[in-house]
């Protein structure tokens, strides 16, 4: 056979792999979505399997997070791991809110024996390359080993979980949970490593030693820890790592996700008529229509040198200085505590004056808005979901350097609270459906699974476990929503998608004495304008986000738009060097800015081997 056919034989392998391990996926997520029968499984099985669907149960969990880290999906691996070692809690303390639901559904898992997924020995691998070269991960392992280690353990930690009380059978269920748990520090602890989060892999690791001190899979998770802090902290193979200092952000697939149904298409009729309808009011002169865009990420062979977008046209002539939008986001946050701001716009309050027009919620505590309409917008958008809780103290007052994840996270609370008041799943809320994420296509992203496959590609969405994972999960819990009943609406690749349309279209305001943001919101008309570092608009964004059509442009020809022109925003500091806007772009965009400017600026650099001044805004 030559290599064409043997590519061929590969790529159709692959492919029926990644289908029967989506089709499992759907059936894992069936049943713990409280869905009704499982078709094919049959309660009390021998491997463990059930008939009913049963929220609460870790195991499904465990067995969804194999699966995702098979399609080259550590982050939700690491979200099912998660979920699945809260249950092991819940199965261990009589005390916790779903004790009883998670031992019951535990109970229903075992009626056959020790399930599958914590007696198998199955050993997978994944190439890893953040910078340091390409390494090896032992995904799954030694779980004999593991539960002998739990086992041999159990007495001296029997005090611990088990009450003087329990049956036999109880006890049991316990001892599983406990090895489960271990089961679910090693899936965190390399999946984790797997996304870049070394700070939070390196946490669940020592935890899983600290219960199997002599877990194998554990104590080689911790050596790769160490050696990939090195490299990425540039430290020699004799020097200590400071495990304060480990890094904890890292990246992973930004893209539609093969089971997400809720994603529209942006360029049809009914989208845009939709989009056009609300421009009414907000942007009279304006429609949108479909164009074209540089494509931003360079290297990726499967990409086209353009994309489709949306993207905001002149529907007459605008004439400089003209207000071109308008618009009012409640999906709007800051990330300040007890601060004198509307709690629906953001906005600074005026001064509480006998005549002042600040209202505050009368069943809240501290919360107050600028006035009646924002109040009342509020309670139709979002705050009756988080009405007399002490949600406002999340992420507030950060670090500086936390200080833009906590604003992101802040954002997807504020989707979250929005999408519970208004009983609709988040990724229909018409703030969020239709605005861009940036996403690649899926094959761009995937890991081939093939043992012969070349190294993984370049993941472009941050992510890390407090922001993605534990973060919205604790809003969750602060809501009074139940995170296991719920996973339809509140799963991992949900929080992921909101955070991909956040990070390419939200704007921010910065503190002018610190230079640090502090507000954030995420207006959908304004983004449909495409960004460009020579913009025929400014903004300003107060209560209310603004367009004026520029008096002048950036190299100084006049201001003014002309009937089926595109507007063109920015979304950067364009008075940046052509280096900083790109490495901005990087982060915010996924890829570097190429618009005809930067281009041209990064020809002259290219060209003549120095930086060319900016010319500098004129207003």
């Amino acid at each position: 056979m030559d290599s064409a056919s043997g590519s061929e034989v590969s790529s159709e392998e692959d492919s029926a792999l990644a289908l029967a391990l989506l089709s499992k996926r759907d059936e894992l997520t069936r049943a713990l979505g409280g869905g009704g029968s499982v078709d094919g499984i049959a309660q009390g099985s021998a491997n463990g399997s059930r008939g009913a669907a049963l929220p609460y149960d870790l195991i499904a969990y465990l067995d969804r997070a194999a699966v995702h880290s098979e399609l080259g999906y550590p982050d939700l691996a690491a979200g099912d791991a998660y979920r699945a070692l809260l249950l092991c809690d819940e199965c261990s303390d009589a005390g916790f809110e779903y004790h009883e639901l998670a031992l019951d559904a535990l109970r229903e898992r075992c009626a056959g024996g020790l399930p599958a997924v914590l007696r198998g020995r199955g050993r997978g691998s994944e190439e890893l390359e953040r910078g340091v070269g390409r390494l090896e991960i032992i995904a799954e392992g030694q779980t004999a080993n593991a539960n002998a280690n739990v086992n041999a353990n159990a007495s001296e930690d029997e005090d611990g979980d088990e009450d003087e009380d329990d049956d036999d059978e109880t006890r049991r269920l316990k001892r599983i949970a406990r090895i489960a748990s271990i089961r679910c520090f090693r899936m965190l602890a390399i999946s984790l490593l797997l996304c870049g989060c070394l700070k939070s892999s390196y946490d669940f690791c020592i935890r899983g030693l600290g219960a199997a001190p002599e877990d194998e899979d554990l104590l080689q998770a911790k050596e790769y820890i160490q050696l990939m802090a090195r490299r990425r902290l540039k430290l020699s193979s004799g020097e200590e790592v400071d495990v304060s200092e480990l890094p904890d952000q890292g990246l992973v697939r930004r893209e539609i996700y093969p089971w997400n149904t809720h994603e529209p298409n942006r360029f049809s009729q009914e989208t845009l008529d939709f989009l056009n309808k609300e421009l009414e009011s907000v942007a009279p002169k304006c429609e949108v229509k479909v164009t074209e865009l540089p494509t931003l990420l360079e290297g990726i062979g499967e990409l086209e040198s353009t994309n489709k977008q949306l993207g905001l046209f002149a529907k007459e002539d605008i004439e400089p200085g003209e207000e071109v939008l308008d618009e009012i986001s409640l999906l709007a946050a800051n990330n300040l505590l007890k601060e004198s701001l509307c709690d629906a716009c953001s906005s600074t309050l005026p001064p509480l004056t006998a005549d002042s027009k600040v209202v505050d919620c009368p069943d809240c505590d501290d919360i107050m808005f600028c006035d009646t309409t924002c109040l009342e917008r509020a309670q139709e958008s979002y705050h009756p979901a988080i009405c007399n809780t002490d949600i406002d103290t999340i992420a507030k007052d950060p670090d500086p350097k936390e200080k833009p994840s906590a604003l992101y996270l802040l954002l997807i609370g504020r989707a979250l609270a929005m999408a519970a008041t208004q009983q609709v799943h988040p990724l229909e809320l018409k703030e969020v459906k239709y605005i861009w994420g940036d996403f690649l296509p899926s094959a761009s992203n995937t890991i081939p699974l093939s043992p012969n496959a070349g190294p993984p590609p370049t993941w472009t969405l941050p992510f890390s476990f407090s922001s993605n994972i534990s973060g919205p999960l604790h809003v969750l819990e602060k809501m009074d929503i139940d995170i296991f009943t719920s996973l339809d609406t509140y799963d991992l690749w949900v929080f992921n998608t909101l955070y991909a349309k956040f990070r390419g279209t939200a704007s921010a305001r910065v503190n002018p004495r610190t230079g640090h943001p502090e507000v954030a919101a995420v207006h959908p008309l304004w983004c449909l304008a495409n960004h460009d570092c020579d913009p025929n608009v400014r903004w300003e964004w107060g209560a209310r986000m603004r367009f004026w059509c520029r008096e002048r442009r950036i190299r100084g020809e006049s201001g003014g738009i002309k009937k089926g022109e595109e507007v063109l925003n920015h979304y950067c500091d364009i008075e940046l060097p052509v280096k900083e806007r790109r490495e901005w772009a990087i982060g915010s965009l996924g890829g570097r800015c190429m618009c005809g400017r930067c281009k041209r600026e990064a020809g002259e650099l290219n060209g003549h081997g120095h930086e060319h001044g900016l010319e500098k805004e004129a207003e």
